[in-house]
């Protein structure tokens, strides 16, 4: 059991959720002086905006609301890093900062009342925290079913995932610490945090529609996004490409002392039509495994040239 009133950071990554932060800070700062009312987190717990590259006003906004709420602070990115980097950015700024750390979108679709239970839970001592929806029955046909292929290849390419997490978590400050040791570029938080052994546990939210705005999240982002955590997370894919390379050459070599046998035998046909299928079947297993191993390969080129996963354009104090 944790003794200690804890102090309480929120890191809130947004891009162009301009329509949004007004209704979302005054939401967050309910459930702050709820937690703080109770004496569950200290008083100078804070709320921190992190705008990754937004070409709307929610900068402006932000500002606005440092000005209103005292406990509300923010980043301003020089520019689009992608939500993960958006959080790292927001971590990497409350370190030493906070006892524990709430991720939360702005988008307003979990429900804030959900931290009431992080913090709970952090009291018994648990590190890690992992914020689950319920189900996905308010979600379309298609994206209810990417979802489910989605975790399902996720599990299958050998990566420790928890089933519809979508970044809302709760980490103690010695979880944040050792996250940030992860010096990799490619970055994918829901492969690494059930991967470092903390103690955790799960607990679920209901999902809600969207206050304002639209998805961030378009088709094209999705597939790069489940890319870079495959790509990040496991080399099972590599695997597979030697797999199927070794079951190749094994019946490779069957067709061929076959083709002796038969060729001894007089009975070899000219077969057109199995020829050109074999060039069309080998030559597609060719090209798909040098693309997945050129995607590896880039990986590794982007994580040698060490450059900085965000840059801070502004900070507010």
């Amino acid at each position: 059991m944790t003794s200690l009133i804890p102090k309480l950071a929120i890191v809130v990554p947004a891009f162009n959720e301009g329509l949004v932060l007004e209704e979302t800070s005054k939401r967050l700062n309910i459930i702050l002086d709820e937690l703080i009312k109770s004496s569950k987190i200290e008083k100078n717990s804070f709320i921190l905006f992190v705008d990754d590259g937004s070409k709307d006003n929610t900068w402006p906004i932000i500002k606005e609301l440092h000005q209103k709420y005292p406990r509300i602070t923010g980043l301003k990115l020089s520019k689009n890093f992608g939500h993960q980097n958006a959080l790292l950015a927001g971590f990497s700024y409350v370190k030493n900062k906070a006892d524990c750390i709430i991720s939360v979108d702005a988008d307003l679709q979990m429900d804030e009342k959900a931290i009431h239970i992080f913090i709970e839970k952090y009291l018994q001592g648990f590190h890690i925290v992992y914020g689950v929806r319920k189900d996905r029955q308010k979600d379309s046909f298609f994206k209810r079913t990417s979802a489910e292929l989605f975790y399902g290849f996720m599990k299958f390419m050998g990566i420790n995932i928890i089933k519809n997490h979508c970044d809302h978590r709760l980490i103690s400050s010695q979880v944040l610490e050792a996250l940030l040791n992860y010096e990799e570029v490619n970055i994918f938080l829901r492969g690494i945090l059930p991967e470092m052994g903390f103690k955790s546990t799960v607990i679920y939210y209901d999902h809600r529609a969207r206050f304002a705005g639209k998805t961030k999240y378009s088709l094209k982002k999705m597939i790069s996004f489940a890319l870079t955590g495959i790509i990040s997370s496991s080399i099972v894919p590599i695997r597979l490409i030697s797999i199927t390379g070794l079951l190749i050459f094994i019946f490779s070599i069957v067709m061929g002392c076959l083709s002796i046998i038969a060729h001894l035998q007089g009975r070899t046909i000219a077969g057109w039509t199995s020829l050109i299928l074999a060039i069309y079947l080998i030559g597609g297993i060719q090209l798909l495994s040098l693309g997945l191993i050129g995607e590896y390969i880039g990986k590794i080129y982007m994580e040698t040239k060490k450059r900085p996963r965000f840059i801070i354009e502004e900070e507010l104090k």
